[in-house]
């Protein structure tokens, strides 16, 4: 089948993630040099392994960006650590923060919270693109529009539908509500549950422009594009 995409194209929206807790050094090394080898725009580790990255990043001169995580995997903690954790991450190195919003203020209602928790950590990073992780499964429809809308009022600059953790993942439905909520405003990034080369361009369709997405699901899709 002749896709409209190439495998660069495709390699180019990736951000190659190694941010489960199970994840080990050999792993986020896998995770580096699949990226050297297509050229996906960023790698993304736990905070303990992101000093790793970007010290193989700058040793290597590798182009990829490196992302941090920032409030893995539940969003749950004080603001000013999140602050903390963020600030940190840009001193070390990071090119970009993608940052699990407090979900559990916002499946209480408190919106006024998690809007002031995004612009407390956006002032702290400045320029560096920060993605907020609504973690959708988890949220209603409801709750992911205002999620977005509490991002887009905070100053973010992408907000992204999960961290990968949750079941069942990321569905078309939340792309497509994220998308229709921000519009032009933010940019969408999709992550959990993206499986296959066909879930990920219908979610590009839908609005998403970088995807998060595991070695061996990244293996995956590239070895369908190239066939």
């Amino acid at each position: 089948m002749a896709y409209a995409l190439s495998v660069s194209q495709v390699a180019k929206m990736i951000d190659l993630s190694a941010v489960r807790g199970q994840n080990t050094l050999e792993d986020v090394q896998q995770t580096i040099s699949l990226a050297k080898k297509y050229g996906c725009v960023a790698v993304f580790a736990l905070g303990g392994f992101t000093p790793y990255v970007i010290q193989q990043k700058r040793e290597h001169a590798y182009t990829f960006h490196v992302g941090a995580t920032v409030g893995f995997p539940d969003g749950g903690q004080l603001t000013d650590v999140k602050v903390f954790e963020a600030r940190r991450m840009v001193e070390l190195g990071a090119d970009e923060i993608d940052m699990v919003q407090n979900y559990g203020y916002v499946l209480s209602g408190k919106f006024d919270y998690v809007e002031a928790e995004i612009t407390a950590v956006k002032k702290a990073i400045g320029e560096i693109p920060l993605k907020v992780i609504l973690e959708c499964a988890y949220l209603t429809d409801e709750q992911i529009i205002l999620s977005a809308k509490a991002a887009m009022n905070a100053g973010a600059d992408w907000v992204k539908s999960g961290t990968g953790w949750a079941s069942p993942g990321t569905s078309l439905r939340n792309i497509q509500l994220m998308k229709e909520t921000v519009g032009d405003r933010l940019k969408v990034k999709a992550a959990g549950g993206i499986r296959d080369l066909k879930t990920l361009l219908e979610m590009h369709d839908a609005g998403a422009e970088r995807f998060g997405i595991g070695v061996k699901t990244a293996q995956g899709i590239f070895a369908e594009l190239s066939e």
